[in-house]
């Protein structure tokens, strides 16, 4: 199932978003997804994984066999929904609601699931805000200071706590983005974190590909989520992805299969690499 190139203009007061409401729903429950085994016996912790991409790849993983901990902030309706999938899809579900902005409580998340599930052997670095601003002079330090926590100080500290506990073959996965490489201009400050977190992707994966765990990076184009909706006015949002080369904006099922390959042994010879599910863009 695809997007339209336009959806009702819609505006929700509070980010990361929540999915109830939306217009049309997101895609996202990887309803259409059949699993093969790939991640049989393995454990995963993904942030923001309520809703959006972190939702569908915790349902694309429990089909693929990995247990899963589903980190969000507050959306607490959400991701009891996300986990019940996990559940019916034969796995394990763990929700730990918290601050990924804090170092002590990301410790606490993966020590948490590794006790849960004996072992982990996937980070997934999903969560992310944006604040936009038309004009540089607009942005709020408190919105840019969230922005640069969230995005990017989150996904080391989840290095930081998770890195202890993989073996040989772990994998940390980190959500990049097009504004990465092409820039946005409303989205300056959130911009500078997606490049960072590509920086911070390749970096990891040289310090850690002599242990044997890679680091890789997915970039999406536009995505139909809640954050969409929480973040862009109602204007924006009834034109949001209708620049896109393929006229639409990506479902989260669209991006989901691209962190299930990353996890797998299929991608066993891949660190440090961006993947850019975009809907065909291209960068000169």
């Amino acid at each position: 199932m695809t997007e339209t190139k336009q959806r009702d203009p819609q505006h929700q007061d509070h980010q990361p978003g929540i999915r109830d409401g939306m217009s049309p729903p997101p895609t996202d429950s990887a309803e259409g997804y059949k699993g093969s085994g790939k991640l049989t016996g393995q454990a995963a912790i993904i942030t923001g994984g309520d809703s959006g991409i972190g939702r569908s790849t915790a349902i694309a993983f429990a089909k693929e066999g990995a247990d899963v901990c589903i980190v969000y902030l507050e959306e607490g309706r959400d991701a009891k929904d996300t986990a019940k999938l996990v559940e019916q899809a034969g796995r394990r579900a763990l929700l730990l609601q918290g601050d990924i902005c804090e170092a002590d409580f990301c410790k606490k998340a993966v020590d948490r699931a590794v006790k849960e599930f004996g072992g982990l052997d996937i980070i997934v670095n999903n969560a992310a805000v944006q604040y936009p601003q038309d004009d540089i002079a607009d942005i709020k330090a408190d919105d840019m200071e969230r922005t640069f926590r969230t995005n990017i100080f989150a996904m080391i500290y989840m290095a930081q706590a998770g890195l202890p506990h993989l073996k040989k073959d772990g994998c940390i996965i980190n959500t990049a983005s097009i504004t990465a490489f092409a820039g946005q201009p409303a989205l300056i400050d959130y911009s500078a974190t997606k490049g960072a977190i590509v920086s911070f992707t390749r970096s990891l994966a040289k310090s850690l590909v002599k242990k044997g765990i890679r680091v890789n990076a997915v970039a999406p184009g536009p995505v139909w989520t809640p954050l969409i909706p929480s973040s862009f006015d109602a204007d924006a949002v009834a034109k949001f992805g209708s620049d896109n080369p393929m006229g639409r904006a990506a479902t989260a099922d669209e991006i989901s299969p691209s962190f299930v390959f990353l996890a797998s042994s299929d991608a066993r010879f891949i660190t440090g690499q961006v993947i850019h599910v975009n809907g065909g863009e291209h960068f000169g």
